[in-house]
C-alpha cells in the first residue's frame, strides 16, 4: 500500500522521514518533501565519516548545528578526487614498440623509452608514437615523361619514424610533408625518363631513384622519417588516350620485330660470306705455296739429276725415258700399237674409258688451278727439253 493512501502509513510520515502536518495542528495537511532536512542528513553523515560533530537541541522544529569540521571534510574529498584524477593522467605506460617525447613548458625535455613513466601536467606535455611499425600510403597522378608523353604512375611508399624528437618538433605535419616530397621526387624522376622506360623495364630503377631523392628531401627537412621502400606499380596512359597509346605501342613493337628479323638475317649472311671469302683466300694461299714448293722441288730434283747424268749418261737417259713414258701413258686414253717393222700401226681407242672420263669432267667441272698430273706433264716436258742438248752432245 502506498504511503500517501488513507490508512497506509500509521506513523503519518513521508518518504524522507518527516512527519506530516503543521506545527501543532491536528489536521492532515499535505506539503512538499523537506529538501533542507535531507541535505542536513547527508552533511551529518559526511561529518561523521571525517570526524565532525553534530548537536541536536530540544523543541518541535528539531534544530541541528553542524560542527566545525564539516567544511574541511568536503574540501578534503574534493582534493582527494583531484589528486586521483591528476595521478591517473600523469602516469602512463610506453609499450615496447613505442617512444614518448616530453615537453616541459613547451621546450624539449626528454625522450622516454618503454616502461612505466610519469610526467607533470599541465607544465609537461607528451607525444607518444610507435617507432617500429612500418607505415605506408599510396599516391597516383598524371605527369609528363622526358619525351612529352602523359602517363599515370601509381606508387606505394613504406616508411617508419626513425627520430621521434625530429618528427614531433621540427615539422608541423611531417606526414603531409612526406606526401608533398614524394610528389616532387616522383615528378622529377618521371620527367627525366622516357615513356618506354616508365612502362616497361625501367620501373625498378625509377623506384630506386625516387627513394633516394625522397630520403634526401626528408633529411633536409629533418622530419625524422626513414623511407624503407618505394614500389612503382604498373604505369599506364590516361583512359582518354588509351587507344592511341596502344596503337603507338603496337607500332613500336612491329618496328622492333622487323629490326630483330633484319639483324638475324644479317647475322646469318655476313658470317657465311666472310667464311667463303676466307676459304677462297686460304685456297689461293695453299695453291701458291704448293706451286712454289713444287717448283723448288723440281729445281732440286733437276740439279741432282744432272749430277747423276754426268756420272752415268746411258742409265740415266734410259730411266728418264721409262719414267716419262709411264707417266704419259697413264694419263692418256689412246693406245698406239706398232709393228716391229714400223708399218701397219694401229690406234686403239678405249671408248668406255673415254665416256667415263668425260662424265667425271662434266660433274667436277673445270678447275682454275692446274691438276697435279698437268704439273707433272709440264715438268716432264721441260725436263725432256732440257735433256735434249745433253743427248745431242753425247751423240757427238
Amino acid at each position: 500500500m502506498a504511503w500517501n493512501e488513507p490508512g497506509g502509513n500509521s506513523n503519518n510520515q513521508d518518504p524522507w522521514g518527516g512527519r506530516r502536518g503543521g506545527n501543532g495542528g491536528g489536521g492532515d495537511k499535505k506539503g512538499p518533501p523537506d529538501l533542507d532536512e535531507a541535505f542536513r542528513k547527508l552533511q551529518d553523515s559526511l561529518n561523521g565519516m571525517f570526524g565532525g560533530k553534530k548537536k541536536r537541541g530540544g523543541g518541535g522544529g528539531g534544530d541541528r548545528n553542524v560542527g566545525k569540521g564539516g567544511g574541511f571534510g568536503l574540501l578534503g574529498i574534493g582534493l582527494a578526487v583531484l589528486a586521483a584524477i591528476w595521478l591517473y593522467s600523469a602516469v602512463y605506460v610506453v609499450d615496447e614498440q613505442e617512444q614518448a617525447v616530453v615537453l616541459r613548458f613547451g621546450k624539449y625535455y626528454e625522450t622516454v623509452g618503454p616502461g612505466l613513466n610519469i610526467y607533470f601536467p599541465p607544465i609537461d606535455r607528451k607525444y607518444m608514437e610507435n617507432v617500429t611499425r612500418e607505415r605506408a600510403y599510396t599516391k597516383q597522378g598524371q605527369m609528363l615523361t622526358e619525351d612529352e608523353n602523359i602517363v599515370e604512375v601509381p606508387l606505394t611508399v613504406q616508411y617508419k619514424i626513425s627520430n621521434l624528437q625530429d618528427f614531433v618538433l621540427n615539422v608541423d605535419q611531417p606526414e603531409v610533408s612526406l606526401q608533398h616530397a614524394t610528389d616532387s621526387a616522383l615528378r622529377h624522376v618521371v620527367g627525366s625518363t622516357s615513356m618506354d622506360q616508365v612502362l616497361t623495364e625501367g620501373r625498378e630503377q625509377m623506384a630506386v631513384d625516387i627513394r633516394e631523392r625522397l630520403q634526401r628531401f626528408l633529411d633536409n627537412y629533418r622530419t625524422g622519417i626513414t623511407v624503407t621502400q618505394v614500389n612503382v606499380q604498373s604505369a599506364a596512359a590516361p583512359r582518354e588516350v588509351q587507344e592511341a597509346f596502344d596503337d603507338v605501342i603496337r607500332a613500336r613493337e612491329d618496328e622492333q620485330r622487323s629490326r630483330n628479323q633484319a639483324e638475324s638475317y644479317a647475322n646469318g649472311v655476313v658470317p657465311e660470306a666472310r667464311g667463303q671469302a676466307q676459304r677462297i683466300i686460304e685456297d689461293a694461299n695453299g695453291y701458291r705455296d704448293e706451286v712454289i714448293a713444287r717448283a723448288k722441288g723440281e729445281a732440286d730434283r733437276f740439279t741432282k739429276l744432272v749430277a747423276e747424268y754426268r756420272k752415268a749418261p746411258d742409265v740415266t737417259r734410259q730411266r728418264l725415258y721409262l719414267e716419262t713414258m709411264q707417266e704419259v701413258y697413264s694419263n692418256t686414253s689412246k693406245v698406239l700399237v706398232t709393228a716391229k717393222d714400223g708399218q701397219n700401226n694401229l690406234l686403239y681407242l678405249p671408248l668406255d674409258k673415254m665416256v667415263e672420263g668425260s662424265r667425271k669432267n662434266a660433274v667436277s667441272g673445270s678447275s682454275a688451278a692446274p691438276s697435279v698430273n698437268d704439273n707433272a706433264n709440264r715438268s716432264s716436258t721441260d725436263l725432256q727439253q732440257q735433256q735434249q742438248p745433253l743427248r745431242t752432245r753425247e751423240s757427238r
